[in-house]
């Protein structure tokens, strides 16, 4: 009888280690379409926030790059054109660059005639008119920055009133009457701070490219002036 028990146990033994081995543990994983679901309505202002910032990061990178270009070797065939006395020539050059560089040059060179200090006065005024261009928009990145995560606050307290008001309703305290609103809170909150910090992110990144444009542009118009005061 105790040599039959022995030879069982062990049998009974493997049997369980193989069906644990063949079973699957439950996946815990979650969605996450599902979980932004969770967080109810005030997801809704959250996802239209996200999407808002990355248009605006998207777009003004691409215009500020284009913007960019190559202010050296535009300024060179400036200067090459002036010395030979092509002001036609430079003229046409700046048409046919879309830079706001392009268009500072310009405004001097239609005033060529005047005093230099006015001259000078008409690009200052068409740099300020291109750094407000570039500049569009990117403010928005900072109200964004701003109020996402006080929405996704406003979420955590929606999760509480829920959390509260489904204890009162069943006069249970227990996971089922917490989970809906832990979810609404957890998720809003979390959602709100990282739409905050990629809004914040992006509206600092923007305004370095701004600032270096603007130097940039100080520089050539710098140059520009040198060039008439040499002519």
């Amino acid at each position: 009888m105790s040599v039959f028990l022995l030879q069982v146990v062990p049998a009974a033994a493997d049997t369980l280690n193989t069906a644990a081995t063949a079973a699957p543990l439950a996946s815990t994983d979650v969605p996450v379409i599902d979980l932004l679901m969770r967080g109810g309505l005030i997801m809704i202002p959250l996802v239209a926030l996200s999407l808002l910032s990355f248009y605006i990061i998207l777009e003004r990178y691409f215009t500020i790059r284009k913007a960019a270009g190559d202010p050296d070797s535009f300024m060179a065939s400036i200067r090459a054109l002036m010395v030979k006395g092509d002001l036609a020539g430079a003229k046409l050059l700046c048409a046919q660059t879309a830079s706001p560089l392009a268009r500072m040059v310009e405004k001097g060179l239609r005033r060529i005639g005047l005093p230099l200090k006015e001259i000078e006065t008409s690009v200052e005024n068409v740099g300020k008119i291109e750094i407000a261009r570039l500049e569009k928009n990117i403010s928005i990145l900072g109200i964004i920055a701003g109020i996402a995560p006080m929405i996704g606050f406003v979420g955590t307290i929606i999760g509480v009133i829920k959390i509260f008001y489904s204890i009162a309703a069943t006069k249970e305290f227990g996971i089922p009457q917490v989970a809906d609103g832990l979810y609404v809170k957890l998720v809003t909150s979390a959602t709100g701070l990282i739409v905050g910090i990629i809004a914040h992110v992006g509206y600092h990144w923007l305004s370095i490219l701004v600032e270096r444009m603007v130097f940039r542009m100080e520089n050539s118009a710098i140059e520009f002036m040198d060039i008439l005061q040499d002519n």
